[in-house]
């Protein structure tokens, strides 16, 4: 295993000191390095927590800042992060407008968030986001997992929160921008934990991973390698079959890298994929195309379909100032 590291014990603690001190005018983080939450609260608004196993970053902490998360909580390395660190947060960040908990579709995220919600009481929401059409179920879940459409989940329902919306609309606008959001992955090389020392699953220089989960889970099936306007076929096919009588109209396209993948490559595929929807009757309204929801070093991508209606594209596009996406409308 080769790794920037100096300890496997202590990885995840240093990388959160560097992301803090590299956006010091932004984060703030915890003394016990429990929870990332903006340096500068905003008063009077309803707050979004998230969170989950670390290694998908920028997910979540790289996603705090104005317009998106108020604070997130990282757990090890694909472990969810345990209640204590919720509540935290919350006690930390929450105002009197209440909370909501975005919630990856993992048992032990929704587990241990749950619990947070249990122990705080009060006025929390919480929204699952579960967009991957590849499996129903996998090893970490029931029912599908929550992949790379929670950012947009992220970036509109914390939109909504910074316009002063109160605490069911944000919920609910959290809970439409899901149901209109598909996702599904491929890997053509497996990740590695630090902690194991070794790729999580073996796979062939000639094959790959269709419908891939974002911790190296087994997807639909195992195949040979293809040309990517033929992987773009299959999975934008899967997308757009699931979302049924939806898949019509304005969307956002997300194609996003999975630690390993150069943006020369996401580029290829965004085109393949804009191309095939536009052949479907869905319009490209907006485009995001980067490594924003990765797997450590897993090479291969995801694309992530959400259509829109009015008030969502108002929101995507509404200011948003974080370590990993900001802009200015």
């Amino acid at each position: 295993m080769k790794k920037l590291i100096n300890s496997v014990d202590t990885v995840l603690s240093e990388s959160l000191d560097g992301l803090v001190a590299a956006h010091s005018d932004i984060l703030a983080l915890d003394e016990e390095h429990r929870f990332v939450r903006r340096r500068r609260p905003k008063s009077g608004k309803v707050v979004l927590i998230s969170g989950g196993g670390s290694g998908h970053e920028p997910l979540h902490a790289g996603l705090v800042g104005h317009g998106m998360l108020d604070a997130a909580c990282p757990g090890q390395v694909f472990t969810s992060p345990t209640p204590d660190q919720m509540v935290a947060a919350c006690e930390a960040v929450a105002g009197g407008e209440g909370t909501v908990f975005i919630v990856k579709n993992y048992e032990g995220d929704v587990m241990n968030f749950d619990m947070a919600r249990e122990m705080l009481g009060g006025n929390i929401e919480t929204v699952l986001t579960d967009d991957d059409v590849a499996v129903e179920n996998s090893l970490y879940t029931t029912g599908r997992r929550g992949v790379a459409g929670t950012l947009i989940v992220e970036k509109i329902a914390g939109a909504a929160a910074e316009r002063g919306a109160d605490l069911k609309t944000v919920a609910s606008i959290g809970r439409k921008v899901n149901a209109a959001t598909r996702s599904m992955g491929v890997a053509l090389t497996s990740c590695t934990v630090p902690s194991a020392g070794k790729p999580t699953f073996d796979i062939d220089d000639s094959q790959m991973e269709m419908g891939v989960g974002i911790h190296g889970e087994p997807g639909r099936r195992r195949v040979d390698l293809k040309q990517a306007d033929a992987i773009a076929e299959e999975m934008v096919t899967a997308i757009v079959g699931d979302l049924k009588d939806k898949a019509r109209g304005k969307a956002i396209l997300l194609v996003n890298g999975f630690g390993a993948t150069p943006l020369m490559e996401l580029y290829l595929m965004y085109n393949a994929a804009r191309r095939l929807l536009d052949t479907r009757g869905i319009a490209i309204a907006r485009s995001l195309t980067g490594s924003y929801v990765t797997s450590l070093d897993m090479a291969g991508c995801s694309i992530t379909v959400t259509m829109l209606d009015d008030e969502m594209l108002e929101l995507w596009d509404d200011p948003v100032h974080t370590a990993a996406l900001r802009w200015k409308m």
